[in-house]
């Protein structure tokens, strides 16, 4: 596997070739429930998809829409468009008709590849979905040679377009495998992760199939499913969001986990009392995987022993803090379609989190810096504020949003007592500055979050929650 960031300068087909070869065929790869997909049989599925694919035209430097949910499919689809040379927009299949004809309008496809029309009935994890291929006469040809597209979380603003090369790709997997604590040949991954975004795909995908891990998948999203999958499994590692590890440290009647090794979290910062509780709950302590979808993985500590630091530098990437924020170097802008604005400039990426890095390289990242807001001519961070609210034995989550007046949001914890927006109030008013007070409290069963499990920072989104009664 050493080899596959100095091989693979041009297509992808070249790099699937090489992820495929790494090991041994006869490896288990996809696993769910009591199905299993071995690398052979994998590598026949993504050559007859393949084959179909070409049958419509596409090849190298076609333009293609995916769209299907977390499947076996979705691997086979997406390893057949690259094994063709395709340029590969990745849609989270949740996003809604509206929000997909919106980043069309701006990448204009030649090809969408979607999922057929009983997706919406669908209720968790299922191996197989029919997909429909359709042409697109407005789309046009991939003018770089990015051959994967992402979008951003969306969950402070407009998405940008983010692309990625084979070399970067195979770079990251690279990274990976160089990352004390990864998985490796022979261990069992529970994959919660979305492998829609960055950190599921290329850590939880990619690497496994170049590592020789197999890959499990739970049938839906609740702490039930998921620790029977684990039990069922015998898992060995775990990625996720933070949301599903305070899902399995909140979990009635646990079972013990004795092979799970590693657990890490990805894609958002893990509040230390989630990590504790789980840790607590479980024996094993939850790393954190800090990265970007411009980036890949920035740093990363898969042991969790570097906590409240996201660890060192992962090998190869380039760091510095400035300005109280972490920027990160990069050959050249990621950013298609000019979404990227001011972001990226003289080879830097700025990844607009503030962050210090420690004597001894570990990066401790503080939150957005847009988190900050002047109020009366002095600083607050909301997300500081957040925290305060969190500590509420009734309150599971909080956001807060700053327009004309700092508005928080909060969910309730399960069975809680609810609590009055006076109550918590009066709850921060002992705890925080008279200036760093929200105006407004409002009360949810639940907050929105966006495609990939982010906690929406929008306020008009979270007025809207409020309105429908979510």
């Amino acid at each position: 596997m050493g080899e596959l960031a100095a091989d693979a300068p041009d297509g992808m087909g070249s790099l699937v070739q090489r992820l495929f070869d790494a090991k041994d065929d006869g490896l288990p790869y996809l696993t769910h429930r009591q199905e299993t997909v071995t690398r052979e049989e994998l590598r026949e599925r993504v050559a007859k998809q393949a084959a179909v694919f070409a049958g419509y035209g596409i090849g190298p430097g076609s333009t293609v829409g995916l769209r299907t949910p977390p499947s076996f499919t979705q691997v086979e689809v997406l390893l057949a468009l690259w094994r063709l040379g395709a340029q590969v927009m990745l849609f989270d299949f949740r996003l809604k008709p509206a929000e997909v004809a919106a980043l069309c309008a701006s990448c204009r496809p030649q090809f969408m590849v979607s999922a057929g029309s009983n997706v919406r009935a669908a209720f968790g994890f299922r191996p197989e979905y029919e997909v429909a291929t359709e042409c697109r006469r407005t789309g046009g040809p991939a003018t770089t040679g990015h051959r994967l597209v992402q979008f951003s979380s969306g969950s402070t603003g407009r998405p940008k377009v983010i692309g990625r090369t084979p070399r970067s790709l195979a770079a990251e997997v690279e990274r990976f495998a160089a990352i004390p604590g990864m998985p490796g040949e022979g261990d069992r991954l529970l994959l919660l992760s979305s492998t829609a975004h960055s950190f599921g795909l290329i850590a939880g995908l990619l690497h496994s199939l170049a590592a020789g891990v197999s890959v499990v998948f739970a049938p839906r999203v609740s702490a039930r499913d998921i620790l029977a999958t684990a039990v069922d499994h015998r898992i060995t590692a775990l990625f996720g969001v933070p949301m599903h590890y305070e899902l399995l440290a909140a979990a009635i009647d646990a079972p013990e986990l004795p092979e799970l090794r590693v657990a890490v979290s990805g894609g958002e910062l893990m509040p230390p009392e989630v990590a504790a509780r789980f840790t607590e709950r479980y024996g094993v302590p939850v790393g954190e995987s800090y990265g970007t979808t411009e980036t890949g993985v920035v740093a990363m500590d898969a042991s969790g022993a570097l906590r409240p630091s996201v660890g060192r530098a992962a090998p190869g990437v380039v760091l510095r803090e400035h300005r109280g924020e972490l920027d990160v170097v990069l050959e050249e802008s990621p950013y298609l379609f000019d979404s990227g604005g001011t972001q990226y400039a003289d080879g830097w990426l700025h990844t607009r989190d503030r962050a210090t890095v420690d004597g001894a390289g570990a990066v401790r990242v503080h939150g957005r810096a847009d988190s900050l807001v002047v109020i009366g001519g002095l600083k607050v961070d909301l997300t500081e504020v957040e925290s305060v609210l969190r500590e509420h034995p009734a309150v599971e989550q909080a956001v807060l949003v700053h327009e004309d007046v700092t508005e928080a949001y909060v969910a309730l914890a399960a069975g809680a007592v609810p609590p009055s927006p006076e109550e918590l109030l009066r709850w921060c008013r002992e705890r925080l500055a008279d200036y760093k007070l929200p105006r407004v409290i409002r009360l949810l069963e639940a907050l929105p979050r966006t495609s990939n499990g982010k906690l929406v920072r929008q306020a008009a989104a979270l007025q809207a929650a409020v309105a429908g009664g979510a």
